[in-house]
């Protein structure tokens, strides 16, 4: 620990410890490590009841090891982003023996969760890959959101873009005129079909598809000039990690652009629709450019009713050239 890092009390110190010593919580920290997780989604992975759960977590969150934050009916919990107790967690978790059976069984029980998760969006995409872009009229006029890309994007030529969960491929269709080449990635076999269909009737023989996923791009660092995540984050298990990865495959001095939904309260978006999140604070996603390497150079809104679609221009800052 540097000099300079904040401090802990030892009162605070002590709780912190206390909190972490017993070895339920301890597991909780280590799978909080790895994701947000529900009250919900605790109790299945750790195979216990719901008070047990919830006093277990009340205690590392009154402690400050573990934070909590409510979105409507769900509430989810994770490790602090920073500061002196986040340094402790972190320092905590990383003591721990990844190979010691408890671990080993509750990590595999999260694996099932996050696979059920991916699943369920899966499902969705698939069952809607003809209506996609329809669907999403509804929530926003996508022409205006198309648009505000473009200009945020400075309406200039870039070599290679990515688009990360690409659905239909829309954004490549819009963006093609301004790239060499662009390269869209999604999971889903239906929408990369409808994705390629729509390629080859617009004639874009500078884009294609693949199928990949979007927290393992199978892509080299530094091969892109602007990645564009366009609604997509809000059906994500960990929106911060699939910044990250973005972030690894972008070149230095380009630029992600990222376009979802500002919070709203429309609950019926995840058991209608499969949204894990219900919109992001800019807080949050300046959060992540930053703990990616991105400078938040640009947020823009574009209100609707009821929902605003917020797009935030991050830059990788460039290499210092030789003097």
């Amino acid at each position: 620990m540097s000099a300079t890092a904040e401090k802990i009390d030892a009162e605070r110190l002590l709780k912190g410890l206390r909190a972490v010593a017993e070895p339920t919580r301890l597991r909780i920290l280590a799978l909080c490590a790895r994701g947000d997780l529900t009250v919900s989604e605790l109790i299945r992975i750790l195979d216990q009841s719901q008070p047990r759960i919830s006093r277990h977590l009340r205690l590392l969150v009154d402690a400050g090891v573990l934070q909590r934050y409510r979105e409507k009916s769900w509430v989810f919990h994770r490790l602090p982003r920073d500061g002196a107790m986040a340094r402790l967690s972190k320092e905590l978790i990383s003591r721990l023996d990844e190979d010691d059976p408890a671990l080993v069984e509750g990590f595999a029980r999260l694996a099932e969760v996050k696979s059920e998760r991916a699943a369920a969006a899966q499902a969705y995409f698939s069952r809607n890959a003809e209506r996609w872009n329809e669907l999403r009229k509804l929530y926003v006029d996508e022409r205006d959101v198309e648009g505000l890309l473009v200009d945020m994007l400075g309406r200039r030529h870039l070599g290679r873009v990515l688009d990360v969960g690409t659905g239909s491929a829309r954004i490549l269709e819009v963006l093609a005129p301004y790239l060499d080449h662009g390269e869209g990635i999604d999971l889903s076999h239906e929408m990369l079909t409808v994705a390629r269909t729509n390629l080859e009737r617009a004639g874009l023989a500078n884009c294609s598809v693949r199928q990949a996923d979007m927290y393992d791009l199978p892509f080299e660092p530094n091969s892109f000039d602007a990645v564009t995540i366009h609604q997509v984050l809000h059906f994500a298990d960990e929106p911060g990690r699939a910044i990250a990865e973005a972030t690894r495959v972008l070149a230095p001095g380009g630029c992600l652009l990222v376009a979802d939904f500002a919070p709203h309260g429309l609950e019926p978006l995840r058991d209608e629709h499969a949204h894990r999140r219900l919109g992001f604070a800019d807080a949050e996603v300046v959060s992540w450019f930053g703990a990616a390497g991105l400078e938040t150079v640009a947020v823009k809104n574009l209100p609707g009713n009821p929902l605003t679609v917020t797009i935030w221009r991050g830059e990788k800052k460039p290499l210092l050239e030789d003097t």
